[in-house]
């Protein structure tokens, strides 16, 4: 019996409705929109309002994938979500989301932390899910909520003019069609350079884990050693994607379209140079969204697919990097 593959069916994505520009920025510490542009590529990102939650936009940008594909929450198999934080402590959010679709029938529902890297992930075990024989549709999603964490001091600028909010949601389905779908998917960890990018509290190494009078600038807010997270993640990127596809007998000039975690154009460029892809074969979301974190490669390959620069047959890679340190590649048919 021939093994199933993984095919990409739809994607939909959410951002809030409030828009914040560099020029916002500027009312809370001392940057400006030609600082921020120079180093990141962003020119504004989306940040929540009271009300809007992770489940929330993450309900929204499941219903569109859905619906593009002319199916009910009931068509699913399983859920894998991911999300930096999640709308509780405990339980994880795909459940939630199992409850807010209306899901009738009881499903599994995954929750992952692999932060930036999160999508690809999430792609890998639906993969295995699919292959096995698990189950036949998966939906992935991941919603991130950045901007009420964020430290909105001169002293936080270096982290805090990156992130915006967002969601996004891929629907893959099992296919026997041996000319699409998922052809394989790197991943990768290397913990020794966990704390270049965390965030340290809340933390139940804690005695009280929440003590009165807290000091929010103790661990609550996000380290990063920007300088050492840019190095390491164009290194990590650009092996990851040569590696994903000299293994499955193609070559670098083969690749149809790349789709890169929008962490920060500089980044993207310097990856795109170095394995001599040209700019025109990508498609970038980081200047109007920022970096929503897990969310980014399916919002940014969502918008790809609707402008008709992905099209069906083409060979994509997915690249991402991010806390952990994590990194990861995937290669598929589309």
């Amino acid at each position: 019996m021939q093994q199933p593959r993984t095919r990409i069916v739809s994607f939909g994505h959410y951002v809030p409705k409030k828009v914040v520009t560099n020029h916002d920025l500027e009312k809370y510490m001392e940057t400006s929109d030609q600082w921020i542009q120079q180093r990141s590529g962003i020119k504004e990102r989306r940040w929540v309002s009271e009300g809007e939650t992770t489940l929330q936009m993450a309900t929204e940008a499941a219903k569109e994938a859905l619906e593009k594909a002319n199916l009910t929450a009931d068509d699913i198999d399983a859920i894998v979500f991911g999300a930096l934080v999640t709308d509780y402590v405990f339980p994880g959010t795909g459940c939630l989301l199992q409850k807010s679709l209306g899901c009738k029938k009881p499903i599994p529902a995954l929750d992952l932390r692999n932060q930036c890297s999160g999508f690809l992930y999430a792609m890998s075990v639906s993969d295995a899910w699919i292959r096995a024989g698990f189950y036949k549709r998966v939906l992935i999603v991941a919603s991130e909520i950045q901007s009420t964490a964020l430290d909105l001091s001169t002293e936080g600028r270096d982290v805090s003019v990156l992130f915006g909010d967002g969601a996004a949601a891929c629907l893959v389905e099992a296919t026997n069609n041996p000319e699409e779908g998922v052809i394989d998917t790197l991943i990768a960890s290397q913990g020794e350079f966990a704390e270049k990018l965390f965030v340290h509290r809340p933390s139940p190494n804690d005695h009280p884990r929440l003590k009165e009078n807290l000091d929010l600038t103790d661990g609550f807010h996000a380290h990063m050693d920007g300088k050492f997270v840019f190095k390491n993640a164009i290194i990590r990127m650009c092996e990851a994607v040569t590696t994903v596809t000299k293994k499955n007998g193609f070559e670098l000039d083969d690749i149809d379209f790349v789709v890169a975690h929008q962490a920060n154009m500089r980044i993207n460029q310097a990856v795109l140079d170095h394995l001599k892809i040209p700019f025109e074969k990508t498609h970038h979301t980081i200047d109007r969204y920022g970096n929503t974190t897990n969310a980014t490669i399916p919002l940014t390959m969502n918008e790809a697919v609707d402008q008709g620069m992905i099209k069906r047959g083409d060979l994509v890679a997915l690249v991402a990097f991010g806390s952990g340190f994590t990194w990861g590649s995937t290669l598929l048919r589309f």
